[in-house]
């Protein structure tokens, strides 16, 4: 570790007051023609990960896929970390020098199987990648892989990770690999996500506990002993009752939402047991753990009133997004480098197929070519476990435009445009800039520092990281419970 920053060092002082050791003309154009020979490959890879569309906890042959890439391009793979058979840790090392990790997720979202097609056309299967992460482990294995080969070829050292992280989608994988201190010794992370547009703004994102409150009463016959039951549905209905008059008296900006996924099986029998599965938000994450507590106390209150008994599983916590500028300014400039895609013919009329059923938007399809502004701090509303990586090393994060302009996450057009070569197109733009952003790094690690410096100003220099979720072991099983999204 001293070595590499007495180099970095080194690099800035031979730069010159205030430059950076930038990448040559040679760097570039070796990384980019890497990622386009590897692109026809990374488009199989994401292909047959979209086609399998396994959901959180349960992509076993996504997962394996991904690691047999790395495997045959020489990385070590370490499976099954944190407690869950599907997550990986995959390593390129050269030598002492900085720690880069690229983030890979390929869970999809159940009930969304959809053709490749720009109408509407469901097909037989549970789930489908609505949210792209087929393409988002693809395009970050290429990356990694190119990052590689280009440190082999030119003397570089350090080390390059690929962390396979399962379950973004509701089960807060990502979570559990922190907890667990994978990301102990990493000096900056980077990651992306499939998109409508080529974006490297960094958005503050909420933190967010989710649990399921489940009431036990006792059954009888509603209409010929009603006297006889204690109803786990009133329960339920007593809560999301007291809940509701809660949100007046909450912090402003938190989002409290539910849904009931138990409430009995038949009107005449008074249910025995009934469920509900609440979501909290806020950007401050004491403010969610506050408020997921007044929670557990309206189950409490809901379970005295009605005679009932309540027991709570917590299923998931992530904190907010770190977004750090340092990191952000560089993805940018070599995002900015790339440029976006230009979609053949075919794809032209796929996108204006699609386009004609879409909410009305002011972006077109020139879109995919374009790169937006960068803005630091907006918040998108969501919530992901990739915040609590940024609590804990450096973080940076890029949009890259495999859907077609106007298409929302989490939509059935996001399946269809997935499967086509559009995905493929946007995931090379991701896979050049996360390697043209790995390989600034590992030629300048004096922005590293910088990096460090101001996530240490914004978390607080005696910042312990203590896991939302708790101690509790990853819900390997949440899915076939009741799952949920972020």
């Amino acid at each position: 570790m001293k070595r590499y920053l007495l180099a970095a060092a080194a690099m800035v002082a031979m730069a010159g007051p205030g430059q950076a050791a930038e990448l040559t003309a040679a760097d570039k154009s070796q990384i980019t023609a890497a990622v386009d020979k590897g692109a026809p490959r990374m488009g199989e890879v994401a292909k047959q990960i979209w086609g399998w569309a396994e959901v959180g906890y349960q992509e076993t042959k996504s997962s394996a896929l991904l690691q047999s890439e790395l495997k045959k391009a020489g990385f070590k793979v370490d499976a099954g970390v944190a407690g869950m058979p599907t997550a990986f840790v995959a390593s390129f090392k050269t030598g002492e020098g900085p720690v880069l990790a690229i983030l890979a997720e390929f869970d999809a979202l159940p009930g969304m199987a959809q053709a490749a097609e720009p109408t509407r056309k469901a097909v037989p299967g549970i789930a489908g990648h609505a949210c792209g992460h087929h393409i988002f482990g693809a395009a970050s294995v290429q990356a990694a892989i190119t990052l590689s080969q280009w440190m082999k070829a030119n003397g570089v050292k350090g080390e390059v990770r690929v962390y396979g992280t399962p379950a973004e989608e509701g089960g807060s994988g990502k979570v559990y690999m922190v907890r667990s201190g994978l990301f102990q010794d990493v000096d900056a992370t980077l990651h992306w996500h499939p998109g409508a547009e080529n974006d490297a703004s960094q958005g503050v994102s909420l933190a967010n506990i989710s649990g399921k409150f489940r009431f036990t009463g006792a059954s009888s016959h509603a209409s010929g002993a009603p006297w006889r039951g204690r109803s786990a549905l009133d329960a339920v209905e007593v809560m999301n009752a007291a809940v509701n008059m809660m949100r007046e008296h909450v912090p402003d900006g938190t989002r409290i939402h539910y849904v009931i996924t138990d409430g009995g099986s038949a009107p005449n029998v008074v249910p025995e047991k009934a469920e509900v599965y609440y979501y909290v938000r806020h950007a401050d994450p004491q403010v969610v753990r506050d408020v997921t507590a007044r929670l557990q106390k309206a189950a409490e209150g809901a379970a005295m009133a009605t005679e009932t008994k309540v027991s709570f599983e917590q299923t998931g916590g992530v904190y907010n997004m770190l977004p750090n500028e340092t990191l952000a300014k560089v993805m940018d400039r070599n995002l900015h480098e790339v440029g976006g895609v230009k979609w053949d013919a075919q794809e032209r009329a796929f996108a204006e197929a699609m386009a004609k059923q879409l909410p009305p938007t002011n972006a077109t399809l020139e879109s995919a070519a374009e790169i937006q502004p960068m803005e630091i701090g907006g918040s998108g509303g969501g919530s992901t476990d990739v915040a609590d990586v940024s609590w804990v090393t450096p973080t940076v994060g890029m949009s890259a435009a495999t859907w077609v302009p106007g298409t929302p996450g989490h939509s059935w057009q996001a399946v269809a445009a997935g499967g086509t070569s559009m995905a493929t197109k946007g995931g090379a733009v991701a896979a050049k800039s996360l390697a043209l952003t790995g390989a600034t790094l590992f030629r300048d690690p004096a922005l590293i520092d910088q990096a460090k410096a101001e996530l240490d100003r914004k978390r607080g220099k005696d910042f312990v990281y203590k896991a939302m979720v708790g101690d509790r072991p990853p819900p390997l099983d949440y899915r076939a419970k009741a799952g949920a999204s972020e």
